[in-house]
């Protein structure tokens, strides 16, 4: 492990700090290249925006251009550590962007007093860029933010610790009820956890068909229910007219568990008390709410996933969040609704269906996969999942009314 802290340090550090840069995208050697960049040459498309704020796609790197913001409330599982400690994370962020869909980020850590200076800095820079992607802020701030910017910004804003964690939760949690011969509408859920990602994954599984009297939602102090009176207004949502108190009330004859609260918090004796065959989402990172060996050695019947890489059926977020950005951009959506969630969980349902190439075998290490109880969501490193969902999102845009542009007749030909 110190070997490896040291690998993660050098890593960021050497040979330049830092995970990216900025590069131009014109020539720049010549006395008339600069006439063109700066002045006089500038004042043309200044003009132009002026004259046609829609032109601003045209002549700057707007539409290809995603904030990554945060004020390092929430970072990874690491807590509170405020904006600077925030920032490597943000590059990462940033990182993936480019490295899976092409889009050109930029990190933004925000020092504030209140929520409301929070959301009144970033409003206030919003037009800058194509879109705007929160990250790591802590609940329930995180719901009040995101719904105001929405509100005031004509660019998608989307918080990726809530939604993209409930795209990946829901399509491979379809999936592997759909393995385990159940239906949504009848399955007994319960949620540990209720942070940002738990109410997002909870609320997505309900528009996927999972009834909210059938969820059981815990917290710190036990099972959420309408007799408590420590509720905000966002857990009120999932409080169940319930005598249950315990997880082992909660749990008995469950169809899914999921985790997204911290390690080891499911035992053995409670997993075997879930009804046949179960789902069990321990998204805990980097240790789960129960370890993999533990669960399959309790319950043979069981379908599970996790949050980690070196398991089968890894919950991560870089299944979708880029992907759904180059999809909203590419159609200068002015948000991302539900109508284009949706639209990337059935396409990274679809997806795990098909055959798996050869390089996504390379790149996972492995002889073979194909759709089953260890490989109910697809790879990180597929080739395809850029064009399959940036598409899928794009038609669901144009499809729901907040995109400003059609897509172009070969849209994402080559990377189907």
């Amino acid at each position: 492990m110190t070997d490896f802290r040291q690998q993660a340090l050098d890593y960021h550090a050497l040979p330049t700090p830092g995970k990216i840069s900025i590069e131009l995208t014109k020539p720049a050697d010549s006395a008339k290249d600069l006439a063109l960049a700066y002045s006089p040459g500038v004042a043309e498309p200044v003009r132009a925006i002026a004259e046609n704020p829609d032109d601003v796609y045209r002549y700057t790197a707007k539409g290809n251009l995603v904030a990554v913001i945060s004020n390092g409330t929430a970072i990874l599982g690491l807590g509170n550590l405020g904006p600077a400690a925030s920032k490597p994370v943000m590059e990462g962020k940033a990182l993936l962007f480019k490295r899976f869909a092409g889009l050109d980020a930029i990190d933004i850590e925000v020092t504030h007093r209140t929520t409301q200076d929070f959301i009144n800095t970033v409003a206030n820079i919003a037009g800058t860029f194509g879109g705007i992607n929160l990250e790591d802020i802590k609940a329930p701030e995180c719901f009040e933010i995101e719904q105001a910017l929405i509100e005031r910004c004509d660019i998608p804003v989307f918080h990726d610790d809530q939604h993209g964690t409930a795209i990946v939760t829901a399509a491979g949690l379809l999936n592997a009820l759909e393995i385990q011969g159940k239906e949504i509408s009848k399955a007994q859920i319960v949620c540990m956890g209720a942070g940002a990602a738990a109410i997002a994954c909870m609320e997505l599984l309900i528009k996927c068909g999972a009834l909210r009297e059938h969820i059981y939602m815990l917290d710190s102090k036990g099972v959420i229910h309408t007799r408590r009176t420590d509720l905000n207004e966002y857990k009120q949502l999932f409080a169940n007219n319930t005598d249950k108190r315990s997880l082992q009330d909660v749990i008995t004859e469950a169809d899914v568990f999921v985790g997204v609260s911290g390690p080891d918090l499911l035992a053995a004796e409670d997993l075997a008390l879930m009804a046949k065959n179960p789902v069990v989402f321990a998204c805990s990172n980097p240790d789960p709410e129960i370890r993999p060996d533990i669960a399959h050695a309790t319950r043979q019947d069981l379908i599970m996933a996790t949050g980690r890489s070196d398991y089968p059926n890894q919950v991560n977020n870089v299944l979708c969040f880029p992907f759904i950005f180059r999809g909203a951009l590419d159609v200068r959506a002015s948000a991302i609704n539900d109508d284009m969630k949706l639209a990337a969980v059935e396409a990274l349902r679809t997806l795990t269906k098909e055959p798996v190439p050869e390089s996504v075998l390379k790149a996972a290490g492995v002889a073979s996969l194909s759709f089953g109880k260890d490989y109910i969501i697809p790879k990180p490193m597929d080739p395809r999942l850029c064009g399959r969902i940036a598409r899928a999102v794009a038609e669901a845009a144009i499809a729901s009314g907040v995109a400003r542009i059609d897509l172009p007749k070969n849209y994402m030909a080559d990377r189907q």
